[in-house]
């Protein structure tokens, strides 16, 4: 293995972005940190409002013109994203990035047939018409001949977005960032689609980065999770291990609110409070206010990764890593036990944080 494939795909090294405006200005990224190995999966979840699409976006430099960036680089396969000049960042996202965004049809120039836009994708090859109809083939497209003589207006979601994928996919990208892709498609329709792109993803050898709500499809397509609060990377690590037993309160808390996981006739979880709408620096945790166990060490000091079990977890006082007490609070406001939420997110509760709950009770 060469030394450039030993090198990882995607570096987001301490970014910091910012929406500015003449009378305000909202911080999107507050440090994020990420690095994506080649020809991984990775799952980015959170709230939203938490700066998933601003993380997609920003790989590509696709944001608006207003942001700005007081701090921080990304990398894509070593190329400076944030630095390189209008042709060089063309080319980046033509050869190197592809991009399914959420809403398909909308994504699809209205004016124009299907084939047309197919054949514009891969104008570089001047395609015939088999090559297109072999295209939709792929994509397990039906009456692909038809369809490609169709507006987007007269295809369904589910087709749209396969089209999407085609026309992503179609020059075997390094690296693919799914912004919920399938957020507007019904459930049996978003699996075939998720399965559809991973399959394509690992026959081309493209790394994907997904970003999502969906924690079960995130559990069962992605090699790695990463949770995002506040505009930063608040745990990550391999996927089945951070949702069997996750160690910052706010993944623990995200999975007990999690309506997949809810058992019948059990209520379900809700996170107290809304997600932080950032403007400038924090002092300490953004999620202290919404954390059962926050102390004067979570308000007043910014924490830092650490290795926890196998992965980074961004918090002061990690879940079943010698801490006990509350890990969140509930909709009125109340401490809600570690007890109660790692359980209810179908995690296992160290014998000690139960230990300690009972003595206090």
């Amino acid at each position: 293995m060469s030394r450039a494939e030993r090198e990882p795909l995607l570096v987001v090294d301490d970014v910091m972005a910012e929406y500015r405006t003449a009378d305000r200005v909202v911080r999107a990224l507050d440090g994020v940190t990420l690095t994506v190995g080649r020809g991984e999966r990775v799952g980015v979840v959170g709230e939203s409002g938490s700066g998933k699409s601003t993380l997609g976006l920003l790989t590509g430099r696709l944001l608006p013109s207003a942001t700005r960036f007081p701090r921080g680089g990304v990398l894509v396969d070593g190329e400076p994203v944030l630095d390189l000049p209008p042709d060089r960042i063309r080319q980046l996202r033509r050869e190197r990035l592809a991009f399914v965004p959420q809403d398909p049809v909308g994504s699809l120039d209205p004016t124009l047939r299907i084939g047309r836009q197919l054949a514009l994708a891969l104008r570089a090859t001047r395609p015939s018409r088999a090559d297109l109809v072999a295209l939709l083939e792929r994509v397990r497209i039906r009456e692909p001949e038809r369809v490609l003589r169709l507006y987007p207006h007269e295809i369904s979601g589910g087709m749209a977005q396969r089209v999407t994928v085609a026309m992503a996919m179609v020059r075997g990208p390094d690296l693919l960032i799914a912004d919920e892709p399938t957020a507007a498609l019904d459930s049996q329709v978003r699996e075939e689609v998720l399965r559809l792109l991973f399959a394509l993803a690992a026959e081309n050898g493209t790394t994907v980065l997904w970003l999502s709500h969906d924690l079960g499809g995130v559990a069962r397509h992605c090699d790695r999770i990463a949770v995002m609060y506040g505009g930063r990377i608040v745990e990550d690590g391999p996927t089945a291990e951070v949702l069997a037993a996750p160690r910052h309160p706010y993944t623990a808390s995200l999975l007990a609110a999690d309506p997949a996981r809810a058992t019948a006739g059990a209520r379900l979880r809700v996170i107290g409070g809304t997600p932080p709408v950032l403007s400038g620096d924090t002092p300490g945790c953004a999620f202290a206010p919404r954390c059962g166990s926050a102390d004067a060490e979570c308000g007043g000091s910014r924490p830092v990764g650490r290795e926890v079990d196998g992965r980074t977890v961004v918090c002061h006082h990690p879940v079943g890593a010698g801490v006990a007490g509350a890990v969140a609070k509930d909709g009125a406001g109340a401490p809600v036990p570690a007890t109660v939420v790692q359980e209810e997110a179908g995690a296992p509760v160290p014998t000690a944080v139960v230990q300690e709950e009972e003595d206090a009770r």
